[in-house]
């Protein structure tokens, strides 16, 4: 892999929350950044921001539920001579709901985009990625360990998301290629803004407290700690860390303290 300084870096659902602030993070550790996602003019609004500083940054309109997308933006990237030495597979939304108020779907639009366009993004970098003997960083949750009431398909999709990022870890290590999950809690981002269809509701609040998210370039610098360090895992925020401890060792105790209590969703926009 590269040194910091020539860091070859591919982010994908780099227009906001947490892919922004890893582009960020990134450009402040020098590297050369290539940033994918679906909305143009908020990409463009985060480049200009990282162009002001000095950073080298490319950006380019992708939509990872299509075949061919991200593939497409390495090619290009590609012919002006540029390698990656690290993908953040970061792109992704939450449906929320209980069973009764979703359809099939919901569910099936919540694996297109956080399972399968995953899947997507790994298959169409990995050629990269083996060249450089570079890493992958995939973008999972807590939500991956421990299923709340009316999370059941985000918590769906992020199981499978660490699933395939546990098989990954052994697979690639082979072939050179290193693998992180990231396993965030409460961060500042716009999933909790985001609807059910993936669509961003700009000046909707946030339906979590601020004292018990992190901020988001704080997150970001933990993660890309992890990630620079070949760190298998990273769960980032201490109530994070705590979920996953109980989810791990005391999983029958906080499966019946969510039982109990349960986990209300505080209403989103657009519901």
């Amino acid at each position: 892999m590269s040194t910091n300084a020539t860091l070859r870096v591919l982010i994908t659902g780099a227009s906001s929350g947490i892919g922004a602030a890893l582009a960020a993070e990134y450009a402040r550790r020098g590297a050369r950044l290539l940033l994918l996602a679906r909305r143009t003019e908020r990409l463009s609004e985060v480049a200009g921001r990282l162009r002001a500083t000095g950073a080298d940054v490319t950006i380019q309109t992708a939509d990872v539920t299509r075949d061919g997308d991200v593939a497409r933006c390495i090619g290009e990237w590609a012919g002006d001579g540029h390698g990656i030495d690290i993908v953040i597979a970061n792109a992704g939304f939450s449906v929320s709901g209980s069973l009764s108020q979703l359809t099939l779907a919901e569910y099936r639009r919540q694996f297109e985009t956080n399972v399968f366009g995953l899947l997507r993004t790994v298959y169409e970098s990995l050629p990269a990625l083996r060249a450089a003997r570079g890493r992958l960083a995939i973008m999972g949750s807590v939500a991956g360990y421990v299923a709340a009431p009316g999370a059941s398909a985000y918590a769906m999709s992020k199981f499978a998301t660490r699933a395939l990022a546990e098989s990954l870890r052994g697979e690639l290590a082979r072939e050179g290629v290193g693998v992180t999950l990231i396993s965030p809690a409460y961060v500042d981002s716009d999933i909790r803004r985001t609807d059910n269809h993936g669509r961003f509701h700009v000046g909707a609040p946030d339906p979590i407290p601020a004292w018990l998210r992190m901020r988001t370039p704080q997150a970001a610098r933990v993660m890309a700690g992890a990630i620079d360090s070949g760190r298998d895992e990273v769960i980032v925020t201490v109530h994070g860390k705590l979920i996953v401890f109980l989810a791990r060792h005391f999983h029958r105790t906080l499966r019946a303290v969510t039982r109990r209590i349960g986990w209300r969703r505080e209403p989103r926009a657009g519901d």
